[in-house]
């Protein structure tokens, strides 16, 4: 009997399975619940230190590619893969180890109301990976200077602001150090200086840590920023526009009714506008 690997191979299964091949592969991925479609063949792939930025109207599938790439939903047809490993048909104990190598950032930021700021940090940590309380201290200290809120350590998250508790989400995402950063809207009901804030810490990221990270938006400002723009280190960090090789790794997914409808650089999306009426809309 073919394994599962061996049945209907296509080329972007090949490439998955390839040493040193996509860090996320969806190959041909297909959802529905009930009579409702969500998605139709999907298929895309997040080279290491990437950038993949999903746009599309509300209920077009964005936050679903989330969920199934964590695992939290099953495709109906297709295949995923994760770090070379095929996630479809993992059970959840198979499922936490490759859980181990994502973090998740939520909108809301989904803190622990009952924890302080570096409770929250090092929760899992402590909790699931089993660290010791002086390893757990050393790395949320260093993930909160490098997020530049180690002021906040002790404070509850009543007392921060939405901003500076989206930071704070992204630093507990970062603290276990996985190499995939997951972003549902973690710009949403911002106002555009903080918003830039976070978009900044997205960059960061990428640049100086090598995460590869997939975001969902509906903030089209935010969502070319952090395409367009690389951050340097010269003493101190700043944020420079990118040039045309290191822009050219974050590519924009547009979904429609299921299916990519785009697929491509923020240059190619802005030409794209011209000439198709749905794209343009939506950037209007």
């Amino acid at each position: 009997m073919a394994s599962r690997h061996e049945q209907t191979r296509s080329p972007l299964l090949d490439e998955a399975l390839a040493f040193g091949g996509p860090i996320v592969v969806f190959d041909k991925v297909g959802l529905a619940f009930d009579e409702k479609v969500i998605l139709r063949e999907v298929s895309f792939t997040l080279q290491t230190g990437h950038t993949k930025i999903f746009l599309g109207a509300s209920g077009a599938g964005k936050s679903t590619i989330l969920r199934l790439t964590l695992g939290l939903l099953k495709p109906d047809s297709g295949r995923i893969f994760v770090n070379g490993e095929q996630i479809e048909a993992m059970n959840e104990d198979e499922l936490i180890q490759v859980r181990a190598d994502l973090g998740m950032v939520f909108q809301e930021g989904a803190l622990f109301d009952s924890l302080t700021v570096g409770e929250n940090v090092g929760y899992k940590l402590r909790e699931e990976l089993l660290w010791p309380p002086d390893k757990t201290d050393a790395r949320v200290r260093e993930v909160l200077g490098f997020i530049g809120i180690t002021e906040f350590i002790d404070r509850m998250p009543s007392e921060l602001s939405g901003g500076q508790r989206r930071r704070v989400a992204i630093a507990r995402a970062m603290a276990a150090q996985p190499r995939i950063l997951l972003y549902d809207e973690p710009t949403t009901g911002l106002d555009p200086i903080t918003s830039l804030t976070v978009d900044e810490e997205i960059i960061k990221l990428r640049d100086f840590e090598g995460v590869s990270s997939v975001l969902v938006t509906h903030q089209l400002r935010d969502a070319f920023f952090v395409a367009e723009h690389a951050a340097k280190k010269n003493g101190q960090v700043s944020f420079e526009r990118a040039d045309r090789g290191k822009a050219d790794q974050a590519e924009f997914i547009m979904l429609k009714d299921g299916r990519i409808h785009f697929e491509g650089n923020a240059s190619e999306l802005r030409a794209a506008a011209k000439t198709d009426d749905y794209i343009g809309s939506f950037l209007s």
